[in-house]
């Protein structure tokens, strides 16, 4: 559900209520243990779930002592951190939407 390529870990899998526990349990241990720049382009369709898991990994990272970066989402999940508020948490500026060249 999440591999790693390029520097990058991707998330291939929806992220939304079926897939949130997976996903969360995967993605905390992964990104609990380093850095991690996080691709989301991939993700084919998301729910609310989804911002929550991401925060989860977030939680994780930084509990760890890391730092995790999102680098690239969908025009979704970016709408969606905007609506719940969180865009500043998730985003520093520089990741892009998916349909922009990485």
């Amino acid at each position: 559900m999440i591999a790693q390529r390029d520097g990058r870990f991707i998330v291939e899998a929806p992220l939304h209520l079926q897939t949130a526990t997976a996903l969360l349990a995967q993605g905390e241990a992964l990104f609990g243990a380093q850095d991690a720049q996080l691709d989301l382009s991939a993700v084919e369709s998301v729910d609310s779930c989804a911002i929550a898991v991401v925060l989860g990994w977030l939680r994780a990272a930084r509990a760890g002592g890391h730092r995790l970066r999102v680098v690239a989402a969908t025009p979704a999940f970016m709408s969606l951190a905007s609506l719940y508020g969180v865009s500043e948490i998730l985003f520093d500026g520089t990741e892009r939407p998916a349909s922009e060249p990485v």
